[in-house]
């Protein structure tokens, strides 16, 4: 009997252990992989006509979420949706915009999250502002949602729902009030505040002070701070006093509460509005969409976050060297925000995130801009003279922009753009207008999405002197001795043949053939001659066309011109001789 009891109770503990780990375990899977869907704020007193937002939110604890959806329902009879924002919103694509129907009193919304994704609580997904339409409880309730895990599988993890009750009076709700003055009434105290003066902003100073004037008749002041709009104020001042600094403030909406008191009783009450938030936006993370080394000199980031009560105004981005420049949290597009072109080498963004009080999350980033292959040069005259033409070819990157660099030591003194063809080869020639030295040569490419490369490896080329003027100058030192030359030999044939002439006249009709054929190559020798003594001075025109003439070149120039023309005329004269001669 005694044994049958131990193995009872040996059976009813393992039942009881099987029972409790069996409950633990979906139980610390149901909480490990909780994630909820809520709207903040979740009640609210306000008058018909004016303006409510909330925020819906998701929270996830332990699991990270990479997408959230949802159908937010609302009484039509007593609000109307003015607007859906996604402003400062953790959601990275939308599958399916925010949309609103306040024929069916229905919001929808559907959302990504690019990995790893989102964990912590009150993630921001929107905003809805909605308009109080008439009095009575509205109240907002979730019809459908999911929080979808990151796991790869999809798993829907949302374990409830939360919802918002908002009441709407007829009557209204001041946030800084001068209520009407009725007949034996006192005027509502006008309350200003040095420290948060106006009530739509958010500041981050938790000491609030506030200012009003005292009328002659009033004995006692009643003032209360909190966070009801239309409170009564409660504590007393006698005598009245004029001011109130209230410190160590929570963040949140408040309200500031004055009443005066004369012989005839408590006047009406002012309300004051006025806003703090102290804490910074949720911590960022700055991420490059393709990687953060690319050969992109535009990259694609994605950054967000979010604040939970004033909301994000702006963002500041910083690259490299280069100034902060502010960003329009509503103009960031889905697929993430474009850089402007940057330099080449590794450079560290920072992304400063304001909140609307001033509060400042920063993150910050290193990224890597890589450049293109420099171009390769295949060909170009190492050697120029002045005036002439520098030939380069080369290949690189299709359809690409090609920047041709000459430099002396330091100075540039050519760039010039070139483009490449549909094969990557690219040409260009240039009249030089350099002077006589050593130049270097590089290049550089840029392609159709701003991508480029580092300059190329130098290429050396020498400028010598004009090719025109050392060519006139030979040219004149020779012909100066060769034309007079030519000149006495022609004339000196002539002569001969004029000798033979006058000498053999008398010779048959074939010495007179033979005159003839030597008269004729006369004519041709000195023919070619006149073309080539013209091309030379030709020549010496265009060196003075370029640069002042020396003294001896003028010379030998004038004396060319005139040689050749008492060499023409002379031979002319002669010929005219001999023909008569020989037609006698």
């Amino acid at each position: 009997m005694k044994s049958r009891k131990k193995f009872l109770n040996i059976k009813d503990i393992f039942v009881i252990l099987s029972v409790v780990f069996t409950f633990s375990f979906f139980g610390l899977t149901n909480i490990v992989s909780a994630a909820t869907l809520t709207i903040s704020p979740q009640s609210g007193t306000y008058t018909v006509g004016a303006s409510i937002s909330v925020s819906v939110l998701v929270s996830s604890a332990d699991k990270n979420t990479n997408a959230a959806s949802g159908v937010i329902s609302f009484p039509t009879d007593l609000l109307s949706v003015s607007s859906v924002s996604k402003n400062g919103s953790i959601v990275d694509f939308w599958a399916k915009d925010p949309s609103f129907s306040n024929a069916n009193g229905t919001v929808t919304f559907e959302g990504v999250l690019l990995p790893p994704g989102f964990t912590g609580s009150s993630g921001k997904l929107l905003i809805i502002t909605f308009k109080a339409k008439s009095s009575g409880t509205a109240n907002i309730i979730f019809n459908s949602g999911s929080v979808l895990a990151a796991d790869g599988a999809g798993t829907d993890i949302l374990s409830s729902f939360g919802s918002a009750s908002f009441k709407i009076a007829v009557t209204s709700v001041p946030t800084d009030v001068t209520p009407s003055v009725s007949a034996g009434v006192l005027l509502a105290p006008k309350i200003s505040s040095p420290t948060h003066s106006d009530s739509n902003k958010w500041y981050s100073e938790k000491t609030a002070k506030f200012n009003w004037t005292v009328p002659v008749d009033v004995t006692s002041v009643r003032l209360s701070v909190g966070k009801i709009p239309t409170a009564t104020p409660t504590v007393v001042y006698t005598p009245a006093t004029s001011e109130k600094e209230i410190t160590d403030l929570e963040d949140g909406v408040w309200y500031f509460n004055a009443q005066f008191r004369n012989s005839k009783g408590w006047g009406e009450i002012s309300h004051f509005r006025f806003q703090i938030d102290t804490q910074p936006p949720k911590p960022m993370v700055i991420k490059f969409i393709n990687g953060n080394q690319s050969i992109d000199p535009s990259p694609v980031i994605t950054f967000a976050t979010t604040d939970s009560l004033s909301g994000i105004d702006y963002y500041q981005i910083k690259t490299g060297n280069k100034s902060f420049f502010n960003v329009n949290p509503n103009l960031i597009p889905p697929g993430g925000y474009k850089l402007p072109i940057q330099d080449l080498g590794t450079s560290t963004i920072v992304i400063n995130a304001y909140d609307k009080a001033g509060n400042i999350t920063t993150a910050t980033e290193e990224f890597y801009i890589s450049s293109l292959a420099s171009p390769t040069v295949t060909k170009y005259n190492y050697k120029i003279e002045e005036g002439g033409s520098l030939i380069i070819g080369g290949t690189t990157y299709p359809n690409s922009d090609v920047t041709i660099f000459v430099f002396q030591g330091d100075n540039k003194m050519l760039e010039q753009k070139v483009n490449s063809n549909s094969s990557g080869s690219f040409n260009f020639t240039w009249i030089s207008t350099l002077t006589s030295g050593a130049y270097t040569l590089q290049t550089q490419v840029t392609d159709g999405g701003g991508a480029k490369s580092l300059l190329s490896d130098k290429i050396t080329f020498t400028v010598s002197g004009g090719s025109i003027t050392k060519t006139g100058t030979l040219t004149v030192n020779f012909f100066a001795v060769m034309i007079p030359l030519s000149i006495s030999l022609i004339l000196l044939l002539v002569y001969l043949l004029y000798y033979i002439w006058h000498r053999y006249f008398i010779v048959d009709k074939k010495l007179r053939k033979e005159v003839r054929e030597a008269e004729n190559a006369i004519h041709k020798a000195f023919d070619l001659l006149k073309e080539s003594v013209q091309e030379q001075v030709k020549v010496l025109e265009k060196v003075k066309s370029k640069r002042r003439l020396t003294e001896e070149e003028t010379k030998i120039n004038k004396q060319l011109k005139k040689d050749l023309e008492d060499a023409e005329s002379y031979i002319k004269k002669e010929m005219e001789d001999i023909d008569k001669l020989i037609n006698k």
